[in-house]
């Protein structure tokens, strides 16, 4: 169940495009069953992830002489901590599209924040959290430790291009095998308002994937990438 708070913030117009690119496989996993599959937070590439910066670090440190129970469970939290991410843009990203695809065969899925938000199922064990991603310098600013996602929400610099939402869920306090991560239910219908198959993709793979939605009763907008126009001279 998607839960609002104050701690965390989101873009005020609940109509802010955001994008989910991923590869074909992890498109039809999606559609298939009809859940959405949210990371584990220490499995992402970058280490950084929910970890503190350094200014913060040295605080937590100096808390953590008499208490090492306290550091510790920082570095045990990361670890039941799960994450979907979105990247918020009004336009398609070409560097989005190199990131997450290959061999141009991957897929764009547009929605929006309010869309996301409604999409949550509420029977779940454990409730879902979403916000945007800050970007700071990890060598000279803080991150707030006063709330447990708080470390899951900051990100270095270099990552900015990122652009990122996240819905974030905290597993401790269930008995959910997590290993590489979930799958939670969601409203596939209202999760996804558009679909941008890869601006490079061969035409038959166009038609897979219209045939795929097809045959699973889907009929989401498929809109030709604006990465694909002609070029007008």
């Amino acid at each position: 169940m998607y839960k609002p708070s104050v701690n965390i913030k989101l873009p005020e117009d609940p109509d802010t495009i955001i994008w989910k690119y991923l590869s074909f496989s992890k498109f039809l996993d999606l559609l298939l069953s009809r859940r959405l599959f949210m990371a584990r937070s220490d499995k992402f590439e970058d280490q950084y992830e929910g970890t503190f910066s350094e200014p913060t670090f040295e605080e937590i440190k100096k808390l953590s002489v008499n208490n090492p129970d306290f550091l510790d469970y920082y570095n045990a939290h990361r670890k039941k901590v799960v994450v979907s991410s979105w990247h918020i843009n009004e336009y398609e990203s070409y560097a989005m599209w190199q990131i997450f695809t290959q061999n141009n065969e991957g897929l764009a899925l547009q929605t929006t924040v309010g869309r996301l938000q409604q999409a949550l199922w509420p029977e779940t064990e454990s409730d879902q959290y979403i916000g945007q991603v800050n970007y700071i310098d990890y060598k000279r600013e803080y991150i707030p430790f006063d709330d447990a996602f708080f470390p899951f929400l900051f990100k270095r610099k270099s990552f900015s291009y990122e652009r990122e939402i996240r819905v974030i869920s905290d597993l401790s306090s269930t008995n959910t095998p997590i290993n590489d991560g979930i799958k939670i239910n969601v409203d596939i219908n209202q999760l996804i308002e558009r679909i941008y198959i890869h601006p490079k993709s061969e035409d038959w793979y166009k038609k897979v994937v219209v045939e795929i939605l097809d045959k699973l009763g889907f009929d989401f907008r498929i809109e030709k990438s604006d990465l694909e126009s002609e070029i007008l001279i």
